[in-house]
């Protein structure tokens, strides 16, 4: 019989975890009772669209690569098929609560950033489609090569998570006008 050992263990429950979108997974650990891990999603595409609040990922990845920070460093992928499944399923989904992400446009005339909100993933062929709110930079787009990093899944209101930082600036804003 084989025996599996901790960081085995957490990679199934990370893939388990990802694969039922779920907002939280716990794993144990020596020094404590436990502790959240928290994974980011990265999405690659040849070419991009940004126009009217829809982002389309031309001929997106097949798969969808999720990690984890340290100490865990839990590396997977699950199918972007499956991902678009996924995204309503669970307490606290991206549907309830959609994730912040940034488009690294790298195949333009020169390398770009922009951060969005993204909502309603559907595939359409080899083309994944969202409804976006774009929070900084560019409303529009049309390049070649781009990443897609999809913030925290895990704990959404994490301090430093992109989505964090973002609501921080929000509540400051709205504090500042009442």
């Amino acid at each position: 019989m084989k025996t599996i050992n901790r960081k085995q263990a957490l990679k199934g429950v990370a893939a388990a975890t990802l694969m039922m979108a779920t907002a939280s997974c716990t794993t144990k650990n020596e020094s404590d009772d436990a502790s959240g891990v928290e994974f980011l999603l990265v999405q690659n595409a040849e070419g991009v669209i940004l126009k009217d609040s829809q982002l389309t990922l031309i001929n997106v990845a097949a798969s969808t690569l999720y990690f984890s920070d340290r100490p865990d460093r839990i590396v997977g992928r699950t199918t972007t098929q499956e991902y678009v499944e996924h995204w309503a399923v669970g307490d606290n989904n991206f549907a309830s609560d959609p994730p912040n992400a940034v488009i690294s446009i790298l195949g333009g005339p020169k390398p770009e950033d922009i951060v969005v909100v993204l909502k309603e993933p559907r595939l359409e062929g080899a083309d994944l489609i969202y409804t976006v709110e774009v929070l900084d930079g560019n409303a529009s787009a049309d390049a070649g090569a781009v990443a897609l990093f999809i913030d925290v899944v895990g704990r959404p209101l994490t301090p430093l998570s992109v989505a964090g930082v973002h609501r921080r600036q929000r509540r400051r804003v709205i504090r500042a006008v009442t």
